[in-house]
């Protein structure tokens, strides 16, 4: 259990009020993430360029005597809302300063504002799900987080060390959710870096004066400047989405608490479909799909064993009834029609295994070209292949044996094979 290195009420205040003295515009996101509406004083308004506005105009930088707009830090977006008449579009720490970036001008003076609230809970949910996301990873399996964003959409955490296994992944994500069931309480605190890691801090921090970190009743203890929910219970729920290889580290794919349940319907929603498709309830889709699956490999193979049947038989009849040239080589010139795509291949790996044969095949459908021979037929394929590209229009290339290309326009599909056996005989 995580233990508080101080009790005092007092202490506390006193902490929090020198972290205040250190800044200009005072942050109300620090000690109350749930505020949504607040008075500030709008200390200065000007031009500004860095960021435009959501309709393309020009944006004024406003600085606040406080805020509780949270600014892109740490991996969380930033906050929107409005203050005044003028729509928030970004948010920026300049160090002691929080810049506003608003889509018109504001007067220096008294202004209300408010936080765009959907937004901010939904971070809010996704932050500090990734909290315990990351204290579960590296308490149990030893895993530590490297990095983490909370993108529009999914949000990732890297995590450094061998490849979590589904086992380590199913395992996290049912401890995770177990702690969000038990609604624990989230604590903000304050103290140096020595005394945060003397009550157990996750990851310790070089950085001198007072730091913030929340706290999570028996599972975490982090420093961080972002915004959490109050009990673990309104982060709602946690789903692993996937985890693939980023260079050296593994990043995990998570979402939570609302986005959670639009993922959730939306996979049911595909699960019956599917089920639908299948004739299945869907529960039972995953079984049937590898059904499918293996019923589509066996038809293959048994397509493949046909088409070679057929190839063999068609090649035996055009050998049979094509005259040799005076060196004795037999050129093989067919355009093929309503066949199977692969049927071309087929066809010319039966010739190019015949003694001095040279195949000129075209699928008339799409176009695709395929010159080919017995290497005892000593020609050069991919000059044969440059010189009918240069009559007729296509792309191509291969070894001086095997060569395959695509005509620009397959309606020439016969006008290049007679091409083709010109250029060969010339």
């Amino acid at each position: 259990m995580l233990r508080t290195a101080w009790g005092q009420s007092l202490q506390v205040v006193l902490y929090r009020a020198t972290l205040r003295l250190q800044m200009t515009t005072q942050r109300i996101y620090y000690d109350d993430s749930f505020q949504s509406h607040f008075d500030a004083q709008v200390v200065s308004c000007g031009p500004g360029a860095s960021v435009p506005s959501a309709t393309g105009s020009a944006t004024w930088e406003v600085v606040l005597d406080l805020t509780a707009f949270y600014p892109t830090s740490g991996g969380q977006p930033h906050d929107t809302g409005s203050i005044a008449d003028a729509r928030v579009v970004d948010v920026r720490d300049a160090g002691e300063d929080i810049i506003h970036v608003v889509d018109k001008p504001l007067s220096v003076g008294a202004a209300a504002a408010s936080i765009d609230w959907p937004r901010r809970f939904d971070h809010m949910q996704q932050h500090t799900g990734q909290h315990l996301l990351s204290a579960i990873f590296q308490e149990r399996f030893g895993l530590a987080t490297v990095s983490f964003h909370l993108g529009a959409e999914i949000s990732t955490i890297d995590l450094r060390g061998p490849e979590p296994s589904q086992s380590i992944l199913d395992d996290a994500a049912l401890a995770v959710n177990g702690v969000i069931f038990e609604n624990r309480p989230i604590t903000v605190r304050y103290g140096t870096a020595e005394q945060l890691a003397a009550i157990g801090v996750r990851k310790k921090v070089e950085r001198a004066g007072i730091l913030r970190a929340i706290e999570i009743a028996g599972a975490d203890l982090q420093p961080c400047g972002g915004t959490h929910v109050r009990h673990t219970g309104q982060i709602g729920i946690l789903l692993l989405r996937g985890v693939g290889k980023v260079r050296q580290d593994w990043r995990v794919e998570f979402v939570c608490g609302g986005r959670a349940a639009r993922f959730a319907r939306a996979d049911f929603q595909t699960l019956r479909q599917l089920g639908g498709r299948l004739e299945v309830p869907p529960e039972e889709a995953a079984a049937a799909l590898e059904r499918v699956f293996s019923e589509r490999d066996t038809h293959y193979k048994n397509l493949r064993a046909a088409l070679t049947r057929l190839a063999q038989a068609e090649a035996a009849v055009a050998l049979s009834s094509t005259q040799p040239l005076n060196d004795g080589t037999k050129v093989i010139a067919m355009v093929i029609e309503e066949s199977h795509p692969e049927y071309v291949s087929a066809i010319a790996s039966v010739f190019t295994k015949t003694e001095k044969t040279i195949a000129l095949l075209v699928r008339r459908e799409s176009g695709d070209i395929i010159l080919a021979q017995n290497p005892s037929a000593k020609r050069d394929m991919t000059m044969l292949l440059r010189q009918l590209f240069g009559k007729i229009p296509g792309k191509g290339g291969g070894t001086k044996d095997f060569v395959r290309g695509k005509l620009a326009d397959a309606s020439q599909a016969a006008d290049a094979i007679d091409t083709a056996r010109s250029l060969l005989t010339e």
